[in-house]
């Protein structure tokens, strides 16, 4: 049985998908899993791969220009969830899936995190990019 936080998680992912293909990027893979680290997608975009991390949280998206998302979020960013021990460990799954598919060291990659906001209520979503995070 799913939790709550995974049911979450998985529309974030889905909802970051489609963003993605907005955007022109291939979704090669999605949830690339090992015992150290998981990959949430892997796409492609320009001969490059983009190795993406999503992270969701729920909160009342506001359609005004002003103020995107109300005070129920309390300040706290999705994106803060992307601490130095995940980086890590997603590095360490980058690298193992590098290894694994074969991927030429010439084939330019990067990580990415792309924060969903979610409104389940009134079936809205925010989402931002943050590309080529630095480990």
């Amino acid at each position: 049985m799913r939790t709550e936080k995974r049911f979450i998680g998985d529309i974030g992912e889905e909802v970051a998908c489609r963003f993605l293909k907005k955007k022109g990027y291939n979704i090669i893979e999605r949830n690339y899993l090992k015992k150290w680290g998981e990959i949430d997608i892997i796409a492609r975009k320009s001969g490059e791969l983009h190795f993406v991390e999503v992270k969701t949280v729920q909160s009342k998206v506001e359609s005004s220009k002003s103020k995107n998302v109300s005070q129920e979020t309390e300040g706290y960013r999705p994106e803060e969830n992307v601490h130095p021990a995940k980086l890590k460990r997603l590095a360490r799954t980058v690298e193992t899936y590098l290894l694994d598919k074969g991927v030429s060291d010439s084939v330019p990659w990067q990580i990415d995190v792309v924060t969903v906001l979610l409104d389940l209520k009134d079936k809205k979503a925010k989402v931002d990019m943050l590309e080529n995070v630095i480990l």
